[in-house]
């Protein structure tokens, strides 16, 4: 049984929605994943969002879907890689529950993304830098961003999902929060 909401952060690419299912069936609760919510309830893709509405506008749509997830029964949390950024975001995550941020090298995000078709399809570039350029940025700029947040830091690199998802539970069960 899960205590309090269990929130996984993180770079896009790190495992966070694969780790958040496999955590959720594990403890028995609910998963959910803030960017497909957040796709729902807008009746579009991030990507679209992003070009309606700009990067402002998905923002606040985050923030307010992380409000309504934060106010339902415990559940395991995939939040999107920026939905760090908002401070107001940041400390819904610690006042409503526990984070556990994956990490891994731009390289292996780099070759994660790349992999991974609906990431190109559905997420927009945020800078004007090439792919790893971009990544490398934003790691750098969010990172004490993630470390505010963050209970518990996995670094994915190297490991299997069933590896990351193993430890990520060690933590949950050692620390008491499922």
């Amino acid at each position: 049984m899960l205590l309090t909401h269990l929130y996984l952060t993180g770079y896009r690419g790190t495992g966070k929605t694969s780790v958040a299912t496999r955590m959720a069936d594990a403890i028995g609760c609910p998963v959910v994943d803030l960017d497909v919510h957040i796709q729902d309830h807008a009746g579009c893709s991030i990507r679209e969002i992003f070009a309606d509405s700009g990067e402002q506008g998905f923002r606040d749509l985050e923030s307010e879907m992380l409000d309504i997830v934060a106010a339902e029964s415990p559940c395991v949390v995939a939040l999107g890689g920026g939905a760090i950024l908002r401070e107001s975001n940041r400390k819904q995550i610690q006042t409503s529950g526990h984070c556990i941020w994956l990490i891994a090298t731009a390289e292996m995000l780099a070759e994660r993304i790349a992999a991974d078709s609906g990431t190109a399809a559905n997420r927009p570039a945020l800078t004007q830098l090439g792919h790893l350029d971009e990544i490398r940025e934003l790691l750098a700029y969010r990172q004490p961003l993630y470390q505010e947040v963050a209970d518990v830091q996995i670094d994915t690199s190297g490991k299997t999902l069933a590896q990351v998802s193993d430890e990520a539970l060690q933590h949950c069960r050692e620390k008491r929060w499922c």
